[in-house]
């Protein structure tokens, strides 16, 4: 059903949603076939297929008409506008994909191939899981220091684990971890929206840890007009 999308304001020249459970597709999205890895396909043509586009999780195109989107159930969608060049990017960033760094490779790829600056780009995060319920392993927070990230600002350990899902133990904000990358990409602070929707507490929204990986997926797509 074509209401139940969840639409951003990126500005004007540009559309951007992400779907809920029982969403309908008001038109075909170019995806690819993610890996949780940190490749950029730049999608010069209508059409392409998820065949085509294996091995990458990020998306960048200049074309008027044709969306990129990509797939999640608890990872980070991440959506990028250019609105002077005129240049769209979609980024799946799970867990992996944000220590990769995916995001600064989309945003490297538009100021290669395209010419962007990222101050003039605007970028929303959708709905994903939420600091509270992404509770990891040591070893996961490890893999985040390692990277680079400000472990004061999204990292938490929560006590000894309880009975309540999720409770105690290590968590990582990957909101505010996908953030800290736009920003130090260059994207100004006030450009940047994290919608702020928990997909592990929001049944409107596929998780694949509330629900298991065989679950449907969240499509989150931006189209330039």
């Amino acid at each position: 059903m074509f209401d139940q999308l969840l639409k951003y304001d990126l500005g004007k020249g540009v559309e951007a949603f992400s779907t809920q459970r029982d969403a309908v597709l008001p038109y075909e999205v170019t995806q690819g076939h993610q890996v949780h890895g940190s490749r950029v396909a730049i999608i010069d043509r209508a059409g392409m297929t998820r065949e085509e586009l294996e091995g990458y999780d990020a998306f960048v195109t200049n074309l008027p008409g044709v969306a990129i989107g990509v797939r999640t159930a608890d990872c980070v969608p991440v959506l990028i506008y250019d609105s002077v060049k005129r240049i769209v990017a979609a980024v799946h960033a799970g867990w992996k994909g944000t220590v990769l760094h995916i995001s600064h490779a989309a945003i490297e790829a538009m100021k290669q191939e395209f010419g962007c600056a990222p101050a003039d780009m605007k970028a929303v995060i959708g709905p994903s899981i939420g600091p509270d319920s992404f509770q990891v392993g040591e070893e996961v927070a490890t893999h985040f220091k390692e990277a680079g990230f400000p472990m004061e600002k999204i990292w938490s350990f929560q006590g000894p684990e309880g009975p309540k899902p999720m409770s105690g133990g290590h968590h990582i904000d990957l909101w505010k971890a996908n953030a800290w990358l736009l920003e130090q990409a260059g994207i100004p602070p006030e450009s940047l929206h994290v919608c702020g929707i928990d997909s592990y507490t929001t049944e409107a929204y596929f998780s694949a840890r509330r629900e298991g990986v065989q679950c449907g997926r969240i499509i989150n797509a931006i189209k330039l007009i």
